[in-house]
């Protein structure tokens, strides 16, 4: 049987039978993907935006100790396994190749069938909703958000089953990351995070440094590692946290508009010893209304970007909140650019 996971789009069925979903929903509202509302830099939404952009399924999946079975293992073996470790379903692995899912409601139809004796290779769900592990987090949510599964499987670049990652995993790793960034501003020491990030020294702004990353579109696997570099270099050249995080928010978003809304682009980020400056520069297709496209929930996203959660259609209006001076510019169809500057202050 060839290994061939399917993505099911919005409109298809989000039953159990396509991938192992828990009883209860656990809807995590407040932690919203590209399109949580900005604010002025002070507030909780800034932080929580950071935390999603540098986060990635990888570091909040559990990667050890996956429980699953063999494509020969009977259904009544995986009732069993199910049961004895109080979870809704188990993936088909072989390897670290992945075959398919049997759900809990799998087993109660091979119950009420007469099948429960037959292999799982018969009865196992092979329409899958699958994660990979350098998504960003932002990602993750939306998928939970638009499914009603209570897990995903992951897998990396080879198509191997590298994890699991469930709504109780991500809302952990958020509540800690979020608890040690409280004690990091409490105490004033920085902290590292989970996902390796390490504490940046403080030093002296360089007089002016210039970088450009180049965009691919529908580059999910890539999306936000520009913001990423770009929190680094603010973060090396002592920029204070609360701009960091302004100047973070507008880069990923800037990003994920010419990722998922254009035909590709560029970003350019140019630091001085007074501003820094994040010019998002794509190839189109265009705007043809601005003033429309710069209200909170207006988007100009396709049905396919629509149907796995995204194109929200609050980028541009976040971006725009969260500079010190936005301007933005579009040709149909030539393409558009954005240009967004944060104020730094004077240093002693």
């Amino acid at each position: 049987m060839e290994y061939k996971p399917t993505i099911l789009s919005g409109g298809e069925s989000r039953s159990d039978d396509q991938i192992m979903a828990a009883h209860e929903r656990r809807h995590v509202r407040r932690v919203s993907g590209p399109g949580l509302p900005g604010s002025d830099g002070q507030g909780e939404p800034l932080v929580i935006m950071e935390l999603l952009q540098r986060l990635r399924v990888k570091d909040v999946m559990r990667d050890h100790d996956i429980i699953s079975v063999v494509r020969t293992d009977t259904m009544h073996f995986a009732q069993n396994l199910m049961k004895r470790n109080h979870i809704s379903g188990v993936p088909v692995v072989e390897g670290k190749r992945l075959f398919g899912i049997v759900s809990i409601n799998d087993i109660i139809m091979a119950l009420e069938g007469g099948w429960i004796g037959d292999p799982c290779q018969k009865h196992m769900a092979t329409n899958l909703v699958v994660l990979e592990e350098d998504m960003p987090l932002a990602f993750a949510l939306k998928y939970f958000e638009n499914y009603i599964f209570g897990r995903f499987p992951v897998l990396n670049k080879e198509r191997d089953l590298v994890g699991i990652v469930s709504q109780r995993d991500v809302t952990r790793v958020l509540m800690r990351e979020l608890t040690n960034e409280l004690a990091r501003l409490e105490g004033g020491a920085p902290t590292p995070s989970a996902a390796g990030e390490q504490p940046k020294s403080e030093g002296a702004l360089p007089y002016y440094s210039m970088r450009q990353f180049v965009i691919v579109r529908n580059d999910l696997q890539n999306a936000g590692k520009a913001a990423n570099e770009i929190k680094k270099m603010l973060g090396e050249a002592g920029v204070e946290k609360k701009i960091i995080r302004r100047i973070a928010v507008a880069a990923y978003e800037l990003e994920i508009n010419i990722c998922i809304h254009s035909l590709g682009g560029s970003i350019t980020f140019i630091l001085d010893g007074h501003k820094a400056t994040v010019i998002a520069k794509d190839k189109g297709p265009g705007i043809k209304d601005v003033e429309w496209a710069l209200r909170d929930g207006t988007s100009t996203a396709n049905d396919w970007i629509r149907s796995m959660g995204f194109g929200a259609g609050m980028g541009l209006s976040n971006s725009k909140r969260v500079a010190d001076f936005f301007d933005i510019k579009s040709t149909v169809p030539t393409g558009t650019t954005v240009l967004c500057e944060f104020n730094l202050p004077e240093k002693a």
